[in-house]
């Protein structure tokens, strides 16, 4: 039996969170306006929902995300999912403005 034990096995993954502004009435991409890990990805996720901004999970867009800085627009490559979850987005306002009328 091996006495070696690799911890990086065992690490403990924080939580991310990101959370990205875009204008569709501008010509920019969308930029980051907050990321972080643990505490900091708690609060990010707190304060939208206390705000009632919709919040969509996919791991591997926040470990995209959690790379970049604050007020960076995202990237090229990100188009594609971050124009599938703006369109998540847009499908939950809608279905939110209909039930309150």
């Amino acid at each position: 039996m091996s006495r070696f034990f690799d911890f990086r096995k065992s690490v403990f993954k924080r939580p991310a969170a990101a959370a990205l502004k875009w204008d569709p009435l501008a010509s920019d991409p969308p930029e980051v306006v907050a990321v972080g890990r643990g505490i900091t990805a708690e609060t990010i996720v707190r304060i939208a929902k206390e705000r009632g901004i919709p919040l969509y999970e996919d791991a591997g867009l926040v470990e995209a995300l959690a790379r970049l800085n604050v007020s960076d627009s995202i990237p090229r490559e990100l188009y594609a999912v971050v124009a599938e979850v703006l369109a998540y987005v847009y499908r939950v306002d809608a279905a939110f403005r209909d039930r309150v009328g």
